[in-house]
């Protein structure tokens, strides 16, 4: 069964390289970055609050990535997304490294060694999913580093992890004339925007592998690869947007209702998570917030709608919430299933809003961190 992460439990960290010193310019990367960090925070994918996404754009060294990395791990305790797009490099190994803005052919100590994040990734993260996008040449070849060793799997308890690469081990990424993202990317952000007609309810990452290489594999542009372990490929990156209901004022209860994808609330771990799978119940039913109220009876009114939705805490009392999931028209026993999960987070106390009290603090709360400027897009065709 797909499921979507808990944003409030989940971290994302983005990093690309759009300007170089000794490679070829890679201005598309600074727009993939910005569009990928506004969609996640965004109501078309994750919904990750802002502080959840670091953005490190042309990273000075190898440990500002790495740090970034490891100390979004430490953070996430539901799912960890990791993206980069830039130049990809084969060092003497045949192993993949990441080109940094200091990057120069023959060179290894100059890049990111693909390795340094993934053990990372197992040596670090307490996140029970890992998700790593990689948009760059030759991003194939991390397909195969992603089994570890005995040693390093002992100490790596991942549900599921999933590695999407945007081409195969032996040929170059794309960036067309004139697109205002790379192709790989590009087709990420359209198919999370706008969803994929007669697709499943959730785009989950087997999904969007599958729909991304139809795509691709029907423009020319190079194909991309996948592997999962585990239960990765059930980690969806948002709801399928083709698929969601027109808003509608209708008043009378839908006969359907129990057949819609309503939000898991098993799978909410933060009050973040909550008030978010809340919202998503209203979009998923279709209505306005007026309809909410009168299919309500008159025990919650639309202001009263709104003011649930916008909280950040958690109600003291149960009946207001209970009274709006059955006026969106969530099942009975479904709404049981909110209200356990509704005493689960009361008994958890100060720790349900996805802190951990052990986890570092950032520099800039709040924030998401950002080196580099945006800049115009390709002049002439590139791969990278």
């Amino acid at each position: 069964m797909s499921v979507l992460p808990d944003p409030g439990a989940s971290r994302a960290v983005l990093v690309g390289t759009s300007r170089y010193q000794h490679l070829e310019q890679l201005p598309a990367v600074s727009n993939n970055l910005q569009a990928l960090a506004g969609l996640l925070s965004g109501p078309l994918s994750l919904q990750l609050p802002t502080q959840h996404v670091a953005v490190v754009e042309n990273p000075a060294a190898a440990h500002t990535v790495v740090s970034e990395v490891r100390q979004a791990a430490a953070e996430a305790t539901d799912t960890l997304v990791i993206y980069f797009a830039g130049h990809g490099l084969i060092d003497p190994q045949d192993t993949l490294s990441l080109a940094l803005p200091h990057t120069e052919f023959g060179r290894i100590e100059t890049g990111l060694p693909y390795d340094w994040l993934r053990q990372a990734l197992l040596l670090d993260s307490r996140a029970e999913r890992h998700v790593v996008i990689l948009d760059c040449c030759y991003s194939g070849l991390a397909l195969g580093r992603m089994s570890a060793s005995p040693g390093l799997a002992d100490q790596a308890a991942v549900e599921g992890s999933y590695l999407l690469a945007a081409a195969a081990e032996t040929r170059t990424a794309l960036a067309p004339v004139g697109d205002t993202y790379t192709a790989f990317t590009g087709t990420l952000l359209d198919t999370l925007r706008h969803g994929i007609p007669g697709g499943p309810a959730l785009l989950d990452l087997g999904t969007i592998y599958r729909h991304l290489r139809l795509t691709l594999e029907a423009r020319g542009h190079p194909v991309p690869q996948a592997r999962d372990r585990n239960s990765g490929a059930r980690v969806a990156l948002g709801r399928n947007h083709a698929d969601l209901p027109a808003s509608s004022a209708a008043t009378s209860p839908d006969a359907e209702a129990a057949l819609r994808p309503w939000p898991d609330p098993s799978s909410i771990r933060t009050v973040t998570g909550f008030f978010i799978g809340l919202a998503d119940v209203r979009v998923i039913s279709g209505l306005t917030q007026q309809a909410v109220s009168r299919r309500s009876a008159g025990r919650i009114s639309a202001a009263t709608v709104s003011s649930l939705l916008n909280r950040t805490r958690l109600p003291t009392t149960w009946g207001t919430t209970a009274a709006y999931l059955s006026a969106c028209g969530v099942p009975d026993d479904q709404i049981t299933h909110w209200q356990t999960a509704w005493l689960q987070l009361r008994e958890k106390g100060p720790s349900a809003d996805g802190a951990s009290p052990t986890e570092p603090s950032r520099k800039e709360p709040g924030k998401a961190r950002t080196w580099g400027r945006p800049l115009s897009v390709f002049r002439r065709e590139r791969s990278h």
